[in-house]
C-alpha cells in the first residue's frame, strides 16, 4: 500500500491514494487550518469506522442474514500531552435489516474487533475501546 501526502499551503495537505483517489486535510485553526477539510486524527477515526462497518456488512452477507444498513457512531478521546494519542474509542453500531438477531450482530462486531478490522486492532494498542449496537427492523431494501 502506497500513498503520498503534498503540502499545499498553511496547514493544508492533500493526499493521493495507491488507488489514485484524492483526500484533503489539514491542521487545527490554532496551527493555521482554515477548516476546509478534516484534521489527519479525524480521518484516522473515519478509517477505523470504515474499516469495521464494512467487516461488519460483509460478514452478515456471507451468513445470508438480511441486513440492509449499518452505521457506526464513534467517539473518541485523546491523551492531554503529546503524542496526542487515543486513549478510548467508543463504537456504537447501528445496524439494519430483516430479522436480525442480536447474537447475530454482536458475533459480527466481535470478529471485526478480534480479527478482522486492522485499523481498530491497531488503535487497540494504545486506546480502551468498547462496542455497543442496536437493531433497527426494516422492510427489504438495498442501500
Amino acid at each position: 500500500m502506497e500513498c503520498t501526502v503534498k503540502w499545499t499551503g498553511d496547514a493544508s495537505f492533500s493526499a493521493t491514494t495507491g488507488s489514485g483517489h484524492q483526500v484533503a486535510m489539514e491542521g487545527a485553526g490554532e496551527l493555521g487550518g482554515t477548516n476546509q477539510a478534516p484534521r489527519p486524527m479525524e480521518l484516522i477515526l473515519v478509517g477505523a469506522g470504515g474499516c469495521t462497518a464494512y467487516d461488519v456488512v460483509l460478514i452478515l452477507k456471507r451468513g445470508r442474514h438480511a441486513v440492509n444498513g449499518c452505521e457506526v457512531r464513534m467517539s473518541a478521546e485523546r491523551a492531554e500531552t503529546d503524542p496526542k494519542v487515543f486513549t478510548r474509542i467508543h463504537y456504537h453500531y447501528v445496524v439494519s435489516g430483516q430479522s436480525l438477531k442480536p447474537e447475530v450482530v454482536e458475533r459480527a462486531i466481535k470478529l471485526s474487533s478480534d480479527k478482522y478490522c486492522s485499523a481498530s486492532i491497531m488503535l487497540g494498542k494504545t486506546a480502551e475501546i468498547s462496542h455497543d449496537f442496536e437493531i433497527i427492523e426494516t422492510a427489504a431494501t438495498a442501500p
